[in-house]
């Protein structure tokens, strides 16, 4: 991520910034304005494969990709957050609000190589402390994913051990075939 050159900013002031929606996605943590890096090929399979894995195996929730949510004095970008359907609010006729004011539920983010894991994990962390059920950081560089339960140390998965996902969803993955969506010959 990359600083703003701008001054401390208020999370209103923030919001009302006329760059805000450009791309890649800006976050406000802690007074800050901070860019996301764009991110990369390697980056991009695992959002599109992980999204369509967890709607496959969910009713009750729904994976989008690079959501706004503005909870708690931070306006962050998940590169998933999985929502529970009965948490999106919705407008009179039906359709969802435009602005996510909460944490996800399971919040999903994919390490670029010039992103610092310490502000991805302050956002994971950040996400937990405000009612986030589960954080996932994917490092595809190590071929790991740390993993955050409320009230439970962090975890690092690689290999084959079946990593934790919501309880209502019904979907086995491993580390192993995470990475493994990144051989191209074997799509």
């Amino acid at each position: 991520m990359t600083a703003s050159p701008t001054q401390i900013l208020t999370l209103e002031d923030f919001l009302d910034l006329p760059s805000l929606e450009e791309s890649p996605a800006w976050e406000y943590i802690n007074g800050t304005a901070l860019q996301k890096p764009m991110p990369k090929t390697r980056h991009s399979i695992l959002q599109k494969r992980l999204l369509a894995e967890i709607d496959r195996h969910s009713q009750t929730y729904t994976a989008l990709p690079e959501l706004r949510c503005t909870f708690a004095g931070r306006s962050i970008v998940p590169d998933i957050a999985v929502i529970a359907w009965d948490r999106i609010p919705v407008n009179d006729l039906g359709e969802p609000e435009d602005n996510f004011l909460k944490a996800p539920d399971w919040s999903i983010e994919i390490l670029s190589p010039d992103q610092k894991a310490n502000r991805v994990i302050d956002n994971l962390l950040h996400c937990l402390k405000h009612g986030c059920q589960l954080g996932w950081m994917i490092d595809p560089d190590d071929y790991s994913i740390l993993t955050f339960i409320p009230h439970k140390e962090p975890n690092i998965y690689r290999g084959s051990h079946p990593l934790p996902v919501l309880e209502d969803i019904k979907l086995e993955l491993t580390a192993e075939q995470v990475f493994a969506w990144l051989k191209i010959n074997q799509r």
